[in-house]
């Protein structure tokens, strides 16, 4: 490899880590701006929220544990983890319980509603970032995928079927749901897809080794 394309190599990864880690990073923010909020969870966070209530953990420390657990799924499933896939199960929740330890209580709808509605795009930023640096997906998808595969129903199908399971669970344990909740189901997939465009990586000349970079078509990806 010649120096001029071994510069441009470092300087692509480079930027592939700065987008998983910022979009991981804003992920949990974002996800502790909708707690705070108290109007709706995304459908994981609200079996999060749910369990934490359940167990007297943290809501980051339960969604670290679902990850861990989801990603052993995978073993049957064949699925191969990525550096983006590892990440995900701990970067989120720590951001996550760092941001509601110095996030304040709001009482009143005239903050929680815009914190609603910064919580929802900076969450389809977070997910344009980290899916755009080509690191791998999140466990919660990667479980939806490698579902897809195994029994070759749809993705559509196995992702409604596990987010109304997770939903209700978590509902029936005190999670969330509220206007939030649907608000981000109808806009989280155009604004993922918006910023995806935007923080897109221009592919390398050749395939990367360091990671599986692949992301599964059809399906936006959540931690």
């Amino acid at each position: 490899m010649s120096a001029p394309s071994a510069s441009a190599s470092g300087r692509r990864l480079g930027r592939r880590l700065i987008q998983l880690y910022a979009g991981l990073t804003l992920y949990g923010v974002s996800s502790a701006l909708l707690v705070a909020a108290g109007l709706g969870l995304e459908p994981w966070n609200v079996l999060h929220q749910g369990l934490a209530e359940l167990t007297g953990l943290s809501i980051g420390v339960v969604l670290i544990l679902v990850g861990a657990a989801v990603l052993l799924l995978w073993i049957p499933l064949r699925q191969r983890p990525g550096l983006g896939t590892v990440s995900n199960v701990f970067v989120i929740g720590l951001a996550m319980d760092g941001s509601l330890a110095l996030l304040p209580e709001p009482r009143s709808l005239t903050v929680r509603v815009p914190l609603l509605v910064v919580g929802i795009v900076l969450n389809g930023v977070a997910t344009g970032l980290y899916i755009a640096a080509r690191f791998g997906p999140g466990p919660r998808d990667g479980l939806m995928t490698g579902l897809h595969r195994r029994t070759g129903r749809s993705i559509r199908l196995i992702r409604t079927v596990i987010e109304v399971a997770v939903v209700v669970t978590g509902f029936v344990l005190g999670g969330t749901i509220g206007v939030g909740t649907v608000l981000y189901a109808v806009s989280i997939g155009p604004l993922a897809q918006a910023f995806l465009r935007w923080f897109a990586v221009p592919p390398a000349p050749t395939g990367s080794t360091v990671v599986a970079a692949a992301t599964p078509e059809g399906v936006i990806l959540r931690p």
